[in-house]
């Protein structure tokens, strides 16, 4: 990349640190990459899909976008599978 622009960052979200890595165009954000948020609530559920597609775009069965392209899966806890 150019000079200035960010290679690695660090960022912490409800308490989770993350550390992304800047790939470039050779690395592009794809959903073969996303995150997951289990929701107690459908309450939860609600406020989440709305607030992080804000920019972005809703897709289907708990998945979407947001403004930065990232893909993210909310899941009530109560479509996960028993073992």
């Amino acid at each position: 990349g150019k000079k200035g622009d960010i290679l690695v960052a660090t960022f912490a979200l409800f308490g989770q640190d993350f550390t992304i890595i800047n790939g470039g165009s050779e690395f592009p954000l794809s959903p073969a990459v996303s995150l997951l948020v289990n929701c107690e609530s459908q309450a939860e559920v609600d406020m989440l899909w709305e607030k992080l597609a804000v920019g972005g775009e809703h897709s289907q069965c708990g998945w979407l976008t947001d403004q930065f392209g990232v893909s993210w899966q909310i899941v009530p806890t109560a479509m996960e599978s028993k073992k």
